[in-house]
């Protein structure tokens, strides 16, 4: 057996040194701290899931549909709460016109699915899967179609000959499927449907999204502050390492005994918070692993998706350590007031289109055009990017309960730097909210080490 000096020293450590990780010194004295916010619950109540499962039924019987096939990863988590790992294996869930959905999924769920709300439920062993159903298999054999056998339960429990929806644009393929399987029902694409519903958040969804984003502010404002303590000493992914240590000693002493590993506790959570700096800030979405130094007259991009219970939205703020150019404190200027002026704006009855014409004519009036890389901003929801978009071709009218990103950020490649706020806006009546509270001021952005 290898012992722990000749382990260390094929990874080029001696034996007698201190901890292996850099950053494991910068994080050990990190506290956790107390949000006000951060009480419970930390998901949606099983009751909301049966509720919102109501209204799709209210959705389906006005369409004269007998129920609904729902395949998409969202779609349900957002009907049953029950945030499943999603991989290649096929996992639907009906909904009848009436009565509790039912489930048909992976056996490597069953434990999950057996001890969640849904309770009728059929599961096959694993795919791509052969043999029966239910139980255990062994032996190899003929592939099953998945699709089909979940076509054959629905037949055996009445809804053969049924007008049945489902959450996406049947394609050809999938249809000869259906029509051979069950040839007197009918399938209706109900995608939109459920899409509509998951874009007006109700009063409880806003709730939850409003304590993922004042972590995220406590977040951001840890970040800031571990910049300015330890300046050019540390790294961009020094930062983010240390923020997603506060982030979830923070949350996880906030939930308490919540946590304690069991399933349907501490589900949709994500806490993963970025930093970089120097050159890769000037680019929008950029390929590369963050690994840079701070140094002076840099740009300084903290952001992130916070969220809990699968609810929660961005909050990037454009730090930039001193000195300053004209040309870097214009971009950031303008940028900043682009994105004031999207939260401005976003009140319902306002056309998509209208608000980022708006936005970014902003940076066009200022002599910036060359600067600009994308739309202002897209709907907000568990996917992280939903529809529909502040963009030029976006026709849709705000509605109250939307929430969008807020990020009509402004690049500089030859120059090295790039700055690019963000938040989370709520539609409102008269105006959008910014649920965010961390500055978007000179005070809070402008670094000096």
């Amino acid at each position: 057996m290898l012992s722990r000096r000749r382990f260390l020293a094929t990874l080029g450590f001696a034996a007698s040194a201190g901890p292996l990780f850099r950053s494991s010194r910068l994080v050990a004295d990190i506290k956790p701290a107390k949000i006000p916010e951060l009480q419970p619950p930390f998901r949606l109540e099983v009751d909301w899931y049966r509720r919102a499962v109501r209204r799709f039924q209210a959705k389906l019987a006005a369409k004269g549909l007998n129920g609904a096939i729902v395949a998409d990863v969202l779609n349900r988590n957002y009907l049953t709460g029950i945030f499943l790992t999603e991989t290649e294996r096929p996992n639907y869930l009906f909904v009848p016109a009436t009565g509790d959905p039912i489930g048909f999924l992976p056996g490597l769920d069953r434990d999950m699915a057996a001890s969640w709300w849904v309770k009728e439920f059929e599961w096959y062993f694993d795919f791509p899967h052969a043999g029966g159903y239910d139980a255990v298999q062994w032996k190899a054999g003929k592939r099953e179609d998945l699709f089909v056998w979940m076509l054959k339960g629905l037949a055996k429990r009445g809804f053969g000959n049924a007008r049945l929806g489902i959450d996406r644009e049947p394609t050809p393929s999938l249809m000869a499927k259906f029509r051979e399987t069950l040839p007197e029902a009918s399938l209706t694409d109900v995608s939109q449907d459920l899409l509509a519903m998951r874009q007006i958040k109700t009063a409880e969804e806003i709730a939850l999204l409003r304590k993922a984003l004042a972590l995220h502010d406590a977040m951001l404002q840890f970040a800031r502050e571990f910049i300015l303590e330890h300046g050019t000493a540390i790294t961009d992914f020094d930062v983010r390492h240390a923020a997603q240590e506060f982030g979830t000693r923070t949350l996880m002493a906030a939930m308490g005994k919540e946590v304690d590993g069991r399933a349907h506790k501490a589900v949709g959570i994500s806490l993963g918070l970025n930093c970089r700096a120097g050159i890769a800030t000037a680019y929008p979405h950029p390929n590369q692993f963050f690994y840079t130094r701070l140094a002076r007259g840099q740009a300084v991009q903290i952001s992130g998706v916070i969220r809990i219970g699968g609810y929660g939205g961005e909050g990037y703020r454009a730090l930039h350590i001193a000195p300053m150019d004209d040309l870097q404190k214009k971009l950031w200027e303008v940028h900043t007031e682009m994105t004031l002026k999207q939260a401005e704006l976003s009140r319902a009855g306002v056309r998509c289109q209208e608000v980022a014409e708006a936005v970014l004519s902003l940076a066009q009036k200022a002599g910036l055009e060359k600067y600009v890389y994308h739309r202002p901003a897209h709907g907000q929801g568990m996917e992280g990017h939903q529809a529909p978009y502040i963009a030029l071709g976006d026709e849709t009218v705000l509605q109250e309960g939307m929430t969008f990103s807020n990020e009509p950020g402004l690049y500089n490649l030859e120059g090295g730097y790039g700055y690019n706020h963000s938040n989370c806006v709520l539609v409102g009546r008269e105006r959008g909210e910014i649920m965010n509270r961390t500055p978007l001021t000179r005070e809070f952005c402008w670094l000096k080490l």
